[in-house]
């Protein structure tokens, strides 16, 4: 069975692991973001997770960011072939700057596939963000990535990809659950559903008290 898949766009970056992982991802979005809302997007890289989940999910007002001049083109790329009228522009948006954290609140923020790709600086930005722009109570952080846990073997092909990531920058790497759990916790969110994915991926469900 072959499968029809969107052109890339001119000024756009393609990841084949985003289009393997959309799919997983996006029934989960499905069965547990609110129907209706303010979402941002924490780190959205190439913006083809934007398109699909904002195409797919029209009740909510979906707000993407990166730091990256060339992930914010490459959204504006995405969007301007195949965005739906509920995305909304790419926000300059860094974790480790607050200067560039927008104001408001959101019913929820996901971020996919950054806290490993990032020094400790950004999840403790990212937990510091939800917890003071999240609704409360019930506003859901949902993460998205590899992790080590303490009762489960790391995957050999997980090991691998953490000794890739040290060795372009040792501040990046794997991170431990209970770690990122607990610095959640510091800001007022619990983690309430770990799911398992594909590829030795996990998506850690957050909620604010």
């Amino acid at each position: 069975m072959q499968t029809l898949e969107r052109p890339t766009p001119a000024g756009a970056l393609a990841s084949p692991a985003t289009a393997r992982n959309t799919g997983p991802i996006l029934e989960v979005l499905k069965a547990h973001m609110p129907a209706r809302g303010r979402v941002l997007e924490i780190a959205s890289g190439a913006g083809e997770h934007a398109v699909a989940f904002a195409s797919a999910l029209p009740g909510l007002e979906w707000t993407p960011s990166d730091p990256s001049s060339e992930a914010r083109a490459s959204i504006a790329a995405w969007a301007a072939q195949a965005g739906p009228p509920n995305l909304g522009p790419g926000l300059a948006l860094d974790m480790l700057d607050p200067a560039t954290w927008p104001e408001g609140t959101f019913e929820a923020l996901v971020c996919i596939n950054m806290i490993h790709i990032s020094p400790w600086g950004a999840t403790e930005g990212l937990m510091t963000l939800a917890g003071s722009r999240l609704v409360r109570p019930g506003g859901l952080l949902v993460t998205y990535g590899p992790y080590r846990e303490a009762e489960t073997p790391t995957a050999a092909s997980n090991e691998a990809f953490d000794a890739s990531l040290k060795s372009r920058d040792p501040a990046w790497g794997l991170r431990d659950r209970d770690a990122v759990a607990a610095e959640a916790k510091k800001h007022g969110l619990a983690l309430t559903l770990r799911l398992a994915m594909p590829a030795n991926n996990l998506m850690l469900l957050f909620r604010a008290a």
